[in-house]
């Protein structure tokens, strides 16, 4: 050996099959496929459970990989009982949708949404998104009671200002330590801009998308789009899998579903507002945008996520709205039978059964309760939260995103886009109080080539451009 070398391998995390099939198990349980025999096999042979938090489990198992392989191709087959309640194809979608939206107005080229009032929602969500994505990241991947704890020790709880480590007890961050990639960039005493992360890449990549190939894009332009400019590394769970099966020689919408078991995570959710802000007051374009992007990756309730968020942006985007009307439409493109459908209209329920301000923890212990059950990046029980949230805040703009983080789950993705559609409601960047826009100092960073040091005013330009381009 060769003098300082080193044994060690390396990891990749969210792509190596034997870390996957435990996250493909407990999807086979959420979806209705009965994996029983196959996952006795895997358990008789030694595999792992699925990694809690992290992408890999901690010690690698090679000799399980072509077990691994066939596992997740057999489980794939597998049929599932929620299958008709939860299609993918778009036809499929629109047809189990009975108050499928129409246009709420004319679309933008053609005389309807005011365009410097549009620019100044833009802004506004643009600053809006980046700020809630803020104050989610470093309590990102912490449980519940952990998030509660760091916050009620320096007395901001419930939640309404950035988290700090200033007079938390060494014992307590020493329990719960903030996530490593963010404490440096994201607590109060840290923040100097809005540093990379991928609830803000997405957005600049379906801008790029755009501004390329107009409204009439396909999936295929999508991927195109990643492999020229997305770094594989800032990819995660579904968005990993569907680069790799990409490299692999897998076009879409096979990308999505082959060995993949992230498919009904969060990914695609936090992809779509660019989908709604280019679409304000057609939030049935929208979610058609949105499920165009999203089936690259994901599937059934994971492309439910963004085609909900995107509609609900579209909604809010046009200046007419409340929270309450765009939650509604956002709701009203989602199969109503399908499982993110049921959690939303739970969230909202819960929040309208709790409305008191200081009785949004009761709304979060109850979802925690209902879909505690599904991994912390699952898109049905953020979707959930997010709901509550919005509905819970009634509009309110530091309300809406201090609850979507103070509800746990992805923290950071849940905050970036309640700060999105509650920045859209605000109306102006100058409505946002100025604790949450000061510190991102106008400035984005990022590894999208062309964008990083980007300005917000700047991005809110280029976006008003393709919302009202013919």
């Amino acid at each position: 050996m060769t003098p300082g070398a080193t044994t060690d391998a390396v990891r990749l995390t969210w792509v190596q099959p034997e870390d996957l099939v435990g996250h493909e198990l407990r999807q086979a349980a959420e979806d209705g496929r009965d994996a029983r025999a196959l996952a006795a096999r895997w358990h008789a042979a030694g595999g792992p459970e699925a990694p809690p938090t992290a992408g890999a489990s901690p010690t690698p198992r090679p000799a399980l990989r072509p077990l691994a392989e066939d596992l997740l191709d057999s489980l794939a087959a597998l049929p599932s009982s929620l299958a008709p309640q939860e299609p993918t194809h778009l036809a499929d979608v629109t047809t189990a949708c009975p108050h499928w939206p129409t246009p709420r107005r004319p679309v933008p080229g053609g005389g309807g949404v005011r365009e410097d009032a549009l620019l100044q929602r833009l802004h506004a969500a643009w600053l809006g998104r980046a700020a809630g994505c803020l104050l989610g990241k470093p309590v990102e991947k912490l449980p519940l009671h952990a998030i509660r704890a760091l916050a009620r020790a320096t007395g901001n709880w419930p939640l309404g200002d950035w988290f700090t480590a200033r007079g938390v007890p060494p014992e307590l961050l020493a329990a719960h330590p903030w996530n490593r990639r963010s404490a440096g960039t994201s607590l109060a005493e840290n923040i100097d801009g809005m540093p990379e992360d991928d609830d803000l890449n997405y957005p600049l990549l379906n801008l790029l998308l755009l501004q390329r190939h107009g409204r009439g894009f396909t999936t295929a332009d999508v991927a195109r789009l990643w492999l020229d400019e997305l770094p594989a590394g800032r990819t995660f769970t579904a968005e990993r899998i569907a680069y790799r099966n990409l490299l692999d020689g897998v076009e879409p919408p096979l990308t999505a579903s082959r060995r993949n078991p992230f498919r009904e995570w969060i990914g695609a959710q936090i992809r779509a507002d660019m989908h709604g802000w280019t679409n304000p007051g057609d939030p049935a374009a929208a979610a058609r945008q949105a499920h165009r992007d999203a089936v690259l990756t994901h599937t059934a309730n994971g492309v439910y996520g963004a085609m909900f968020v995107a509609a609900t942006i579209a909604t809010a985007a046009d200046g007419t709205a409340d929270v309450h009307e765009a939650l509604a439409t956002g709701l009203a493109v989602v199969p109503p039978e399908s499982r993110l459908a049921k959690a939303v209209r739970l969230g909202i329920a819960t929040a309208r059964a709790h409305p008191g301000h200081h009785d949004f923890d009761a709304v979060v212990d109850r979802l925690h309760s209902a879909l505690g059950g599904y991994h912390w990046v699952h898109a049905v029980p953020n979707a959930a939260l997010l709901a509550a949230a919005l509905t819970h805040a009634d509009g309110d703009f530091t309300r809406s995103v201090c609850a979507a983080v103070s509800g746990g789950w992805d923290t950071d993705s849940n905050g970036a886009t309640a700060g999105s559609v509650a920045g859209l409601l605000a109306g102006h960047p100058d409505r946002l109080p100025e604790s949450w826009t000061s510190p991102l100092k106008n400035r984005l960073s990022t590894s999208v080539p062309s964008f990083d040091g980007i300005g917000f005013d700047t991005l809110a330009a280029l976006t008003h451009s393709e919302a009202v381009r013919p």
